[in-house]
């Protein structure tokens, strides 16, 4: 009863996400997509969109509470993977709903590579090191996630565009293939260094910076892990069932509205990213850069790691087409993000300049997908 109590208090996100879905699914006959507006569906998607990032806050709550228990890496690593599963939701549920978006998947990978490499880990490094000058972090674990989301996003976002088995940026049965296994081999590589064999290498250098002792606000000393475990479950629920939702309406105002095609990726790229990003912004002012460095390169490795074999058996089974190549301007900026974020981690201590350049690479990336490239 004090288990139900608490959950009726602690998690409104929840609750508010499950009530919003019933009453759009009861009036979706007045307030549908093709009921209201091109102003109309602009206010309704706001709206989810804001419910959403309530819910998925409510997820990261949960997941920082494990985090705060459990320590490095097994914390960000929860972290990362709670956010993840809401990225891989929302595309699925925009192939899914047989909306005409063959680069959904192409264009969230490429947002989140660039908000988690250039945005939040610029933010990160200004915010550090203007508070603390220069800040440690174990570079080890900084060059093993690089190590593995430099080949897979080559392979997975530059390689289909320039092959010729398939038109367009499309990818054959054959790439499709060896794309899945790679990404799942590879991924779950990381995963077993991570967390079995140099679990070490991702944690905070002893003497150097601040270990994290990060506590999600609201949650007592008493809290229990299992407690969190199934509410982060819970919490992820509204998320993933307002995300065919959320994806008519995304599309609907894209359409209407003129806007870039890849603006549908950077909505749900922002949408999943905010509470993590916020994370990792605050580890980097407590001068516990390891977790920012974990958090950011570990969100943008398990994008290409989880989300490429999840679209591509999606589009096998459907037969959805699927656009993963980028076009040489985009795939200038991702290799180009790739390169500094080598240089940004070749040394185990950072600075506020190299922040500025990932910023620098970040507004670029904007300016790109507005200007019509």
């Amino acid at each position: 009863m004090n288990t139900l109590k608490r959950f009726l208090r602690e998690d409104r996100a929840t609750l508010g996400g499950i009530a919003v879905l019933l009453l759009l699914i009861a009036l979706e006959k007045y307030i549908g997509p093709e009921s209201v507006g091109l102003m109309g569906v602009m206010m309704i998607l706001l709206g989810l969109f804001s419910v959403m990032l309530w819910c998925a806050f409510n997820v990261v709550h949960h997941a920082e509470a494990l985090a705060t228990r459990l320590g490095e890496p097994y914390g960000t690593l929860i972290l990362t993977l709670a956010v993840i599963v809401i990225e891989v939701a929302l595309i699925s549920a925009v192939m899914l709903t047989g909306a005409d978006s063959p680069t959904i998947a192409r264009d969230t990978m490429m947002a989140v590579i660039m908000i988690a490499m250039n945005l939040l880990v610029g933010i990160s490094l200004v915010v550090g090191g203007i508070r603390h000058r220069t800040q440690v972090y174990n570079l080890e674990g900084a060059n093993a996630f690089l190590t593995v989301l430099i080949p897979l996003a080559v392979f997975g976002l530059i390689m289909p565009s320039f092959t010729s088995s398939a038109p367009g940026g499309e990818v054959s049965a054959l790439q499709a293939v060896y794309l899945s296994l790679v990404s799942v081999v590879l991924y779950g590589i990381f995963l077993i260094i991570q967390t079995v064999t140099h679990s070490d290498i991702f944690q905070q250098p002893a003497g150097e910076g601040e270990l994290d002792h990060d506590t999600a606000e609201g949650t007592d000393s008493d809290d229990s892990t299992l407690y969190h475990a199934v509410t982060l479950i819970v919490a992820l629920l509204p998320i993933i069932l307002l995300a065919k939702l959320f994806a008519n309406y995304m599309d609907r105002v894209i359409a209407g509205s003129g806007l870039p095609v890849a603006l549908g990726g950077i909505m749900v790229a922002i949408l999943i990213l905010t509470p993590e990003g916020l994370s990792a912004i605050r580890a980097a002012q407590r001068n516990a850069l390891q977790r920012a460095v974990n958090l950011c390169l570990g969100s943008a490795l398990a994008s290409i790691g989880m989300t490429l074999p999840a679209v591509i058996a999606i589009s096998l089974l459907t037969g959805y087409p699927l656009v993963l190549g980028l076009g040489i301007v985009e795939a200038i900026m991702l290799a180009l993000t790739l390169l500094v974020g080598v240089v940004t981690f070749v040394s185990e201590r950072t600075n506020v300049m190299q922040g500025a350049v990932h910023l620098a690479l970040f507004f670029g990336y904007l300016i790109m997908v507005f200007d019509g490239a």
